[in-house]
């Protein structure tokens, strides 16, 4: 925790240093629509499959580890159980070709806009850039969950907001950008919701007493 605390302390520090210029959304949109910066997605393919800004160039900083080594496995199953299964987030590993496959697609003199979902991916990919000769980088605070619709021309089939948002809790309809969605949306979105709460309450009921009535018939 302390190793990322300094090393989050130290991303942020590139903004106060001027080594990377703040943009709002709604500013990177602009930027990307009326000149000539272009739009690095760093994120991994869990959330650029489901909302992306239309012409970004997407090289995952990290992606999910979809080894089957047996170390592999085995951290994948400890991700899960510690909250993969509610947040819907995979084990991820460190693109090695990250650098190499920037520098094939963007010249060092490009003025590059770095996203990622909620912004700190995109300040350590920042980070990355700036030692390798980038000096036009340029970061959105808050990242793509700031963003309001309209701020970026979206393509993709969920909107930037819930691209960051998974598993048990998206399926319940249980993380903040949903809670929000159904105060805008009203009683039929939140319906929906409800009603995938009520059959899992149900089916895990249905599972216990099936399991006490197994238990009894193998004692006879």
């Amino acid at each position: 925790m302390k190793e990322m605390a300094a090393a989050e302390k130290r991303w942020r520090s590139q903004v106060r240093d001027g080594k990377v210029q703040l943009l709002s959304p709604k500013q990177a949109g602009y930027a990307a629509q009326l000149s000539d910066h272009r739009i690095l997605d760093v994120r991994p393919s869990t959330e650029r499959n489901k909302a992306w800004v239309k012409d970004s160039i997407w090289i995952p900083l990290f992606d999910a580890d979809k080894g089957m080594a047996p170390d592999t496995l085995l951290k994948r199953f400890s991700n899960f159980s510690m909250g993969g299964w509610w947040s819907g987030s995979p084990l991820m590993k460190f693109n090695n070709q990250f650098l190499a496959r920037v520098t094939e697609m963007i010249p060092e003199d490009s003025k590059v806009i770095v996203v990622c979902q909620k912004g700190m991916r995109s300040l350590a990919a920042c980070e990355q850039l700036y030692n390798a000769g980038y000096r036009n980088l340029y970061w959105i605070e808050g990242g793509l969950d700031a963003a309001e619709e309209g701020d970026l021309n979206r393509e993709g089939p969920q909107p930037f907001k819930f691209a960051g948002i998974g598993g048990i809790s998206e399926f319940l309809g249980w993380t903040d950008q949903q809670r929000i969605a159904g105060a805008k949306e009203g009683w039929a979105y939140r319906a929906v919701f409800f009603g995938r709460t009520v059959a899992i309450v149900l089916l895990a009921d249905a599972l216990f007493l099936g399991a006490q009535q197994l238990s009894q018939i193998l004692k006879h």
